[in-house]
């Protein structure tokens, strides 16, 4: 019997815990993240990788200097990124989006918010409900990068046909500016399947005051 309190997006994540966090690692930060390297921040930060699956990405952010959280609410792929990652300074938080509920209730505001690989698991509802919190952990000049999978919905798992274009008009409503927007073919050589990289910053002007309630 599936769990209520089980995000649908996880779908297949805990079953296939150890082949994920394989093809997780097969590719580095660097490669994935290769088009908005520039963009990262150049300082230590705030960091929080939301939906961090093995841990890769934290792990590569942790060891440049940021303080890194790592949201994962699949316990086995928690498990395994504790134990792959075990060198570097990474909390470990079991949470999920669209509400973020335990993240946001601690009141933090964030540099850099990473969201790979795990926007298109949402419902039209949850992504909207998904980028008000997220907008609202930002801090001033914060960024969020964000990928989507665009390809033929693996087996056993959850995903939308999730475009580039309703993302942005999204982040806009929400009161961010979108400063990077690109296309890539698939890491793994998968032919039918391509990728959307979406950079985001939430602008100074937007203040503290202006925060967009988070829709339900």
């Amino acid at each position: 019997m599936i769990d209520p309190k089980t995000p649908a997006g996880t779908a297949g994540y805990g079953e296939a815990a150890e082949a994920i966090a394989e093809q997780y690692e097969s590719v580095s930060f660097a490669e994935v993240h290769r088009e908005v390297l520039h963009l990262f921040p150049s300082e230590p930060g705030l960091v929080v990788d939301v939906g961090a699956g093995s841990g890769r990405d934290a792990a590569a952010l942790a060891a440049l200097g940021h303080r890194v959280v790592a949201v994962e609410p699949t316990a086995e792929l928690r498990a395994l990124g504790r134990r792959i990652h075990a060198g570097h300074e990474i909390e470990w938080l079991d949470d999920s989006l669209p509400e973020l509920s335990v993240l946001r209730g601690r009141a933090r505001r964030f540099d850099l918010i990473l969201l790979t690989a795990v926007w298109m698991h949402l419902d039209e509802q949850e992504r909207s409900a998904g980028m008000a919190a997220l907008a609202e952990l930002l801090a001033p000049e914060g960024q969020l990068f964000l990928t989507l999978r665009h390809g033929p919905v693996p087996e056993g798992r959850r995903m939308f046909d999730v475009s580039a274009a309703e993302t942005v008009e999204l982040a806009r409503g929400c009161g961010l500016d979108v400063v990077h927007l690109g296309e890539r073919a698939d890491l793994h050589g998968r032919q039918d399947v391509h990728w959307s990289h979406l950079a985001l910053r939430r602008p100074v002007s937007a203040g503290w005051g202006s925060r967009p309630p988070v829709r339900r």
